[in-house]
């Protein structure tokens, strides 16, 4: 399977830089513009109420001196109000005529006649705006008597003190701005590089191991995800080592098992074929033993096809099986075997122990256990083969009054190929097999399997299945 190219805009380098630095963006952008913006609306706000007060006040000077307006009267009262904090003030007949402007800088300012009819109509009219780093802010107030407009007053203002501190904001935030992108820039750096770094190392590691090497081991140091990542890439590794070491264990050990009747095969053959005197009987009882190493040449392969479906992972469809039924045909078949070997085979079987299974893996695990049983007894021993349902389990126990098997190799018993004695094992016609299978169909049946010595003497296996009700 081809490994798949690394693009810049697909790597998680880049992702993550670009959702960084959008956020940070976002960020900057409503730093830069809201707080601004509300500042500056807020310096508006305060405009505002500002040059309309002093518009009203001279606006109810003037209502109250005067039915009509006139120059001289407007110029003598305006002498005596007080025009502190404002730029310039300007006031209107009925008609739009200007009968006060000190500064005769009307052009120089937002006055507009149009703003002065809206005015004279009763309606107060503000306008505002921020232009190089100067407020400019102004107001028309209509001067009402009786119900009636008889001039305008308009008040404007220009603050350059408003205006730098807003420049002086607009700094301050430019500058923070300028830090927090440094500072961001040498973060998402750093973090990439810590990130980056360590997944560099975990790609690197499963190139290895692709090529082979099962010893490699990587240290990411920390507690985080990436670092446990590091300690299931080692475990993973360990597993694959374990199950190389057992795929090699198992050809040797297989290649062995098939070689050695091949090879007896081959030499009595041999024997007959290359040797004219041989008489009739030695020819039989090499017929005989040729026999024999092909059947058990057969039994090896028949364990060894069984051990690959359980490794394919095979699915076979699950009924419910009788299990006293399948124990009763078992030890029908194996009876004669013990009986030629001395041995009494007893069983104790309750009914209603049914699970979900198939008939051939059952099967395959009773007869497994019982002939392993009678093949590793004692002369005069027993087999004891006892089957009830505990709540909703099933238990199968069989019992064996044999040599048992040394704590030391009691971890191994269920290992491919292993035996206890080797050599007692092919004087019995043991392939070291007969447990691995049962071992690979209770796990494929969801069961479990135990095996303890027996305080007598001897071995007791109990393998439990769940209770099927139907």
């Amino acid at each position: 399977m081809s490994v798949r190219k690394l693009r810049f805009f697909s790597s998680i380098r880049t992702k993550f830089a670009l959702t960084y630095f959008l956020v940070i963006a976002v960020v900057l952008v409503l730093m830069n513009t809201y707080f601004l913006v509300v500042s500056r609306n807020m310096i508006f706000q305060s405009k505002r109420a500002f040059v309309q007060h002093q518009a009203l006040v001279i606006a109810t000077s003037l209502r109250d001196a005067f039915d009509t307006l006139a120059t001289d009267d407007v110029h003598r009262l305006m002498e005596h109000l007080d025009e502190e904090g404002v730029t310039h003030i300007i006031v209107t007949d009925a008609q739009g005529r200007v009968l006060y402007d000190p500064d005769e800088s009307y052009r120089e300012t937002d006055f507009s006649f149009s703003n002065t009819v809206r005015a004279l109509e009763g309606y107060d009219v503000f306008y505002a705006r921020f232009s190089d780093g100067y407020f400019f802010s102004s107001a028309f107030t209509p001067v009402m008597s009786r119900g009636v407009p008889i001039g305008t007053v308009y008040v404007y203002d220009e603050d350059p003190e408003q205006g730098e501190i807003l420049l002086d904001m607009q700094r301050t935030m430019g500058n923070i701005s300028i830090i927090v992108v440094a500072i961001s820039v040498a973060i998402i750096v750093f973090l990439l590089w810590s990130v980056m770094r360590r997944i560099s190392m975990i790609l690197n590691a499963i190139e290895t191991v692709r090529e082979g090497e099962y010893n490699y081991r990587i240290n990411i140091f920390g507690y985080d995800e990436l670092a446990i990542l590091g300690d299931e890439f080692n475990s993973l590794t360990d597993r694959l080592r374990e199950t190389d070491e057992i795929r090699r264990r198992f050809v040797a050990d297989a290649s062995h098992e098939l070689k050695t009747p091949l090879a007896s095969i081959r030499l009595l053959s041999d024997s007959i074929l290359h040797n004219e005197d041989i008489d009739r009987e030695t020819v039989q009882e090499f017929i005989g033993d040729i026999g024999s190493e092909a059947e058990r040449l057969a039994r090896t392969t028949e364990k060894l096809m069984s051990l690959t479906r359980f490794d394919s992972r095979i699915q076979y469809e699950n009924t419910a099986v009788d299990m006293r039924a399948a124990v009763i045909a078992t030890l029908r078949m194996l009876r004669p075997l013990a009986q030629n070997r001395g041995l009494l085979l007893l069983s104790e079987l309750e009914e209603g122990c049914v699970v979900l299974a198939t008939e051939d893996s059952i099967q395959q695990i009773i007869y497994n256990l019982v002939e392993n049983a009678i093949k590793y007894n004692r002369s005069n021993g027993v087999v004891s083969v006892r089957l009830n349902a505990d709540g909703e389990t099933v238990v199968l126990t069989v019992d064996d009054t044999g040599v048992g098997v040394p704590d030391n190799d009691l971890p191994y018993i269920f290992d491919r190929f292993y035996r206890v004695d080797k050599a007692r094992s092919r004087e019995a016609g043991g392939s070291g097999l007969g447990l691995a299978i049962v071992w690979d169909a209770v796990r494929e049946l969801n069961g479990k399997i135990f095996a303890n010595p027996r305080d007598s003497g001897g071995m007791s296996f109990q393998v439990r299945f769940a209770l099927f009700r139907g």
